[in-house]
């Protein structure tokens, strides 16, 4: 048992934000329970008691099917002007040149691009990249999202890929800028 929230109520939290890999450990053992814990996006649910080869090999298979991927999601390069990303190798290059970014700044700059021209808040900017974090200062967005525009942009002042939003946060560039 879980203090104050249930295993399906923090299933459907980290399904909501994540796609990692979720196995349900459990007790109950009814049909309608497992199928539950399967429609709220659990991978996978064992009941007990198991075994530890089995429960073993299904960790492994997670694991092996979470790493294949969504097509296009990781593999794929985001390109815009003189701007390339990979996600999957972590990489950043502005006019050819590899860009130096830190890990928040990366995750920001991957959650703006992979939705061009989207608006994001800085409470969705603080959740994407610090999760539930008990850190929650919105200004600490602004702050990233200026050392990014030093590292990308040829006139900060003068943004070609970061744009602001007044009073609601940022949004990457799309095909209308």
């Amino acid at each position: 048992m879980m203090p104050r929230i249930d295993g399906l109520e923090v299933c459907r939290r980290v399904r909501a934000r994540s796609t990692v890999p979720i196995i349900m450990l459990t007790a109950k053992t009814e049909e309608i329970d497992k199928v539950v814990g399967l429609e709220l996006g659990a991978d996978d649910y064992i009941t007990k008691p198991f075994s530890v080869r089995e429960f073993r090999s299904r960790v492994k298979a997670a694991l092996r099917r979470a790493s294949m991927g969504r097509p296009g999601e990781d593999d794929s390069v985001l390109e815009t002007l003189d701007l390339q990303i990979n996600p999957s190798r972590r990489s950043a290059r502005i006019r050819g040149a590899e860009v130096a970014l830190t890990f928040v700044e990366f995750e920001l700059l991957v959650g703006l691009a992979s939705a061009p021209g989207r608006v994001w808040t800085r409470e969705q900017l603080l959740t994407r990249v610090w999760g539930d974090s008990s850190y929650r200062d919105p200004r600490t967005v602004d702050v990233h999202i200026r050392h990014l525009r030093e590292k990308l942009e040829r006139d900060p002042r003068e943004p070609e890929y970061l744009f602001t939003v007044r009073g609601v946060g940022y949004r990457f560039r799309d095909a209308d800028d």
